[in-house]
């Protein structure tokens, strides 16, 4: 906590949103979809994944996908 200066949740939580960030942006949308890639990441509400992608990279995922 005190090294990163974040709680471990808060942290696995960043790191789950970064590799779906990478992953969105190399995903092929024909064959990918937000809600398969957030799961490959970890993510098992959909919902709060999108509000905290928009939060976080200021775009909403399907965004970063279909830009892809």
């Amino acid at each position: 906590r005190e090294h990163l200066n974040t709680t471990p949740l808060e942290y696995l939580r960043r790191v789950r949103l970064e590799r779906a960030h990478q992953e969105l942006k190399s995903a092929d949308p024909a064959y990918d979809t937000v809600t398969s890639i957030a799961g490959r990441c970890g993510v098992s509400h959909p919902g709060r994944f999108s509000s905290a992608y928009k939060r976080v990279f200021g775009t909403e995922p399907s965004r970063t996908l279909r830009s892809s």
